[in-house]
Formats: structure tokens, C-alpha cells, sequence
């Protein structure tokens, strides 16, 4: 039996045995998604996981750039706004075509992030992406579910909570 470090340097298609995934390669290959693309920056290293056709299932207001390059870019920026960045994974499972893996990361908010400019207040938050494994060993499609709200509050970032008034009510 291959090592989680034995797994991830193996070529794509070696982690489909007669047709069959690798669950343990794909979680391998989740966790290092994070530690190199998150914990490290190396953002190029998303070229590795993701397809070039990937789908996004988001609730952030803005629509991401598609493919390996749109989720390099969303680290790139987040990193941006949090230099200092610290990055766990707490949680892998996997089943069949499917990771799921929850995190929680903190950093200090000292660069502009979307709308909000940078407010000098350390933050620590949890998520939880399910990612889906096409036939060629990427990420095909990813589920990403964050604390934004917890985020928001502990970056004192107005909250809005309920559905936007209309100005005829």
C-alpha cells in the first residue's frame, strides 16, 4: 500500500486502477491543494487539481473566473489581503469520485479583499469544499461552503443578513 506523499506524485493516471478511482490518491492530492496553494502560496500548483473547464458552486456575490487559473487567482487574492495566512486541514473523507475536507485558517486582514479595505484585525474561520474528481484525475466541480458571516463579523465588515428593502415598500 502507496503513502499519502507516495500518492500525490503519482502521474493522474495512475491514480485510476482499471477504471476504478484512487480515493486515497484524491484525498492525498486535496490535502496538498492545500498545504501548497493556501499554506504556501503557491498558487500555480491549482494547474495541478483542477481542469481547465471546472465548475464553481460558490455563494460569493461575484462569479469567479473559470478553470485552474480563476482558482488560483481567488488564492491569490486572499492571500493577498491575509499575508500571514495560517492554513489546517482538519477533516479528509472520500468516497468514490468525492473529497470532502474542512479547514479552518486565520490570518491578519492587511491587504483590501473585494469590496473591504484592509481592517488590521486578525480573523480565524472554517470551511468545508467537496470536490468532485473527473475521469482524468482533476477536480472537475467543487462545492465551497465558508464562514463569510463569522469572517465578516470578526473583521467589524457591515453584515447584511436579510433580503436588500425595496425603496416602494
Amino acid at each position: 500500500m502507496r503513502t499519502d506523499a507516495e500518492r500525490e506524485r503519482l502521474p493522474f493516471q495512475a491514480r485510476y486502477h482499471r477504471g476504478r478511482v484512487d480515493v486515497e490518491a484524491n484525498k492525498a492530492l486535496v490535502r496538498r491543494f492545500y498545504e501548497e496553494v493556501w499554506a504556501r502560496g503557491n498558487v500555480d500548483f491549482a494547474k495541478e487539481v483542477f481542469a481547465d473547464d471546472y465548475v464553481r458552486h460558490d455563494l460569493r456575490p461575484a462569479r469567479a473566473s473559470p478553470g485552474a487559473a480563476g482558482q488560483a487567482l481567488i488564492a491569490e487574492q486572499f492571500r493577498r489581503a491575509f499575508p500571514d495566512l495560517e492554513w489546517r486541514v482538519d477533516l479528509v473523507l472520500g468516497d468514490g469520485d468525492l473529497v470532502a475536507a474542512r479547514w479552518t485558517a486565520s490570518g491578519t486582514h492587511s491587504g483590501a479583499w473585494s469590496d473591504l479595505a484592509p481592517t488590521g484585525r486578525r480573523a480565524t474561520f472554517s470551511g468545508v469544499n467537496i470536490f468532485r474528481f473527473g475521469d482524468h484525475g482533476k477536480v472537475v466541480e467543487i462545492w465551497n461552503h465558508r464562514d463569510d458571516l463569522g469572517l465578516m463579523e470578526q473583521l467589524g465588515a457591515p453584515v447584511f443578513a436579510a433580503a436588500p428593502t425595496s425603496a416602494t415598500e
